[in-house]
């Protein structure tokens, strides 16, 4: 083993020691000598216990460890210190820009313990709540693992359309009167998207390969007869399909859909070597309505097209007020008062829901009872302001281990709505977890069931559960089910969508803003509730202010009933 394995191994050594908050006297030691064994001018392998001993700045100590890795390769302290941190903390020390003091800190005092959780605390504005953290660290923390997320390739659909929006624009300036579209995944409105695909029309394919391998924009990988392939600087894969002349609708139809999607419509038409006018005569000639973009994913909706059943999906404009919105109450960056007037003013909607968290989310500054009220009243105060808008009081509860809400029933008889929801403990078996989400569920306080597989995009999957049970135990307990449109979420998961709609489960397209800007995350949610075939008529904030009031009402009385 060289030095700088004996170095590595040390240094490591020293940050879990500082991790699980160990002496200081004895990190610094560790720390000073992986140090020094990097720099030393001759080898440790082949020195004696006692040599290693008398080497300035290791020490009988140190030496006894490096004869140990040395003679096995490891360390036991270093085997026993893993085995008591999760793995998603050792991850964050490759994270450049926080030490093993900070990551402590966000592990024991917020009680974070994997990358993407670290993410979304970040987007979440949670960070600064910490000892030792600012706006400035956070912001650092934020932009590193996105490097790192994008160094996989892999993009989050609002990164991917920021890098689309600016292709656009340069691919415009650089083939001006050509026709461009994307097409893919993207247009697919995909949550996570691994290459963009671009079609452009052209007359000489040579020419405009030349012209892409030329562009500063774009990096060149490789091209053959049907595509040039290369990457942004952000590390994005672009792909550019070249269509001739007459060809440029059905390239882009071919290169829109999944493979299943426009195999199972291509079989149905005769003539193929028709140049269509637009997609909708594709469908047309194969005996089908219209299937939008967002729905091209194998041939479930195929069948629908062709019994004329395909849904009249959800718009943004149909959305007429926003569930599920954070404060400075709790771990927002804007007021309540802010949040509801850019929701009135920005967005044209009727009404906001005030969801900060609740007590035993202390890490996001929960609301105690005596806050949760005081709130309550500023609602109150602002209803009265604020005219031809109403703000309905609710809570983000926290789904307790036992599965319980986060209040007495006396003080959950007070709230307009509640978004129940997991936040702590989540590495649960699936018996547990189940257990846990049912009783929630089950609770008749219970409006809405947030985030509910959990799962963080690239960097968490959701609970070992049976999602079509859940789903099941919602429709039978009238449990409106979110699909939380924050980009890391998106879920509830389109492809769970149909299963839930057919249950007769209302979704509500929620966008857990912490931040006036993050209210027009819904958009995301309106686009995956597309793919998943939602219509206006099935969303929970798509009814108005006075039919979402009579739904809570409605909701109420049945619990006095009980």
């Amino acid at each position: 083993m060289e030095n700088k394995q004996i170095s590595r191994h040390l240094r490591f050594l020293s940050q879990l020691m500082e991790l699980h908050e160990e002496n200081p006297f004895k990190i610094k030691s560790i720390a000073n000598a992986s140090f020094k064994a990097e720099k030393l001018p001759f080898p440790l392998a082949g020195k004696t216990l006692v040599e290693l001993d008398k080497i300035d700045g290791i020490g009988k100590s140190i030496a006894t460890k490096i004869i140990e890795l040395l003679e096995t390769d490891t360390l036991a302290e270093i085997e026993k210190l893993l085995a008591e941190t999760p793995p998603g903390v050792v991850d964050m020390l490759r994270i450049k820009g926080i030490g093993p003091k900070k990551i402590a800190v966000i592990w024991h005092d917020l009680h974070i313990d994997s990358v993407g959780e670290l993410y979304y605390a970040c987007n979440e504005n949670r960070l600064i709540e910490a000892k030792g953290f600012g706006l400035k660290t956070q912001e650092q923390i934020r932009k590193t693992i996105e490097f790192n997320i994008a160094a996989q390739g892999k993009f989050l659909y609002a990164q991917a359309e920021i890098i689309v929006n600016d292709l656009l624009l340069q691919l415009n300036a650089s083939f001006t009167g050509k026709k461009i579209a994307v097409a893919g995944e993207f247009r697919r409105y995909q949550e996570i998207i691994n290459e963009l695909v671009f079609v452009i029309e052209t007359e000489n394919t040579d020419q405009l390969f030349s012209a892409l391998n030329e562009a500063a924009y774009l990096e060149s990988a490789s091209q053959d007869e049907q595509s040039w392939k290369g990457k942004t600087e952000h590390g994005m894969q672009v792909k550019i399909i070249p269509a001739g002349l007459g060809s440029f609708i059905k390239t882009l139809f071919i290169e829109t859909g999944d493979e299943e999607h426009v195999q199972a419509v291509l079989s149905k038409i005769s003539d193929l070597d028709f140049q269509p006018q637009s997609e909708e005569e594709i469908y047309e000639k194969a005996g089908l309505d219209f299937i939008k973009p967002e729905l091209r994913e194998g041939n479930y909706w195929i069948e629908k097209a062709s019994a004329h059943q395909l849904p009249h999906l959800i718009t943004f404009q149909d959305l007429k007020g926003t569930l599920h919105n954070h404060s400075t109450w709790s771990d927002g960056v804007n007021t309540l008062e802010e949040m509801a007037l850019y929701s009135r003013d920005q967005l044209k909607l009727e009404y906001f829901g005030i969801c900060d968290h609740s007590k035993s989310a202390f890490y996001a500054n929960g609301l105690s009872i005596e806050r949760l009220l005081q709130q309550f009243e500023e609602v109150d105060s602002l209803n009265k302001k604020l005219t031809g808008f109403r703000i309905f009081k609710g809570i983000e509860s926290d789904i307790l281990n036992d599965g319980s809400l986060d209040y007495p029933k006396e003080i959950l008889e007070k709230i307009d709505f509640v978004v129940a929801s997991v936040h702590s403990n989540l590495r649960m078996t699936e018996e547990k977890a189940m257990e846990r989400l049912i009783k929630a569920i089950e609770n008749p306080y219970t409006t809405i069931l947030g985030h509910p597989t959990g799962r963080l995009l690239l960097s968490r999957d959701g609970y070992p559960v049976d999602y079509k049970k859940l789903i099941d135990a919602c429709a039978a307990n009238q449990v409106v089910i979110e699909i939380n449109a924050n980009p890391l979420r998106l879920d509830l998961d389109w492809r769970l969508h149909q299963y839930a709609l057919k249950k007769g489960v209302r979704l509500s397209i929620n966008p857990d803003a912490h931040r006036t800007i993050g209210l027009w995350d819904m958009q995301y949610g309106v686009h995956i509730a597309r793919k998943g075939g939602l219509t206006k008529e099935k969303c929970l904030n798509a009814l108005s202010a006075l039919e979402i009031e009579a739904f809570f009402k409605s909701k109420k009385e049945k619990i006095f009933v009980r």
